[in-house]
């Protein structure tokens, strides 16, 4: 377990934990297996963006390299 996933908000509530460690894969694939079994999740996530070591990830085919950071944010309210 080489990644670290942490969970935002209504992402966080979702997914019953703050912060969770995955391995490697792509984003697509660790967002994949992190939601499944879990509808509340995906259907959250797919509503989220997502930060990879700070910065914004747009590539879900993305390989997600270890020791990184994923951060799962949904909308937020305001402005």
């Amino acid at each position: 377990m080489d990644i670290e996933i942490r969970y935002f908000a209504a992402a966080r509530a979702a997914a019953g934990a703050s912060s969770v460690r995955v391995d490697s894969g792509t984003l697509e694939s660790i967002l994949k297996q992190q939601s499944a079994g879990n509808p509340e999740l995906a259907r959250v996530i797919a509503q989220c963006s997502f930060l990879v070591d700070s910065f914004v990830a747009e590539d879900l085919h993305q390989v997600i390299k270890a020791g990184s950071v994923i951060d799962v944010l949904p909308r937020f309210a305001g402005g």
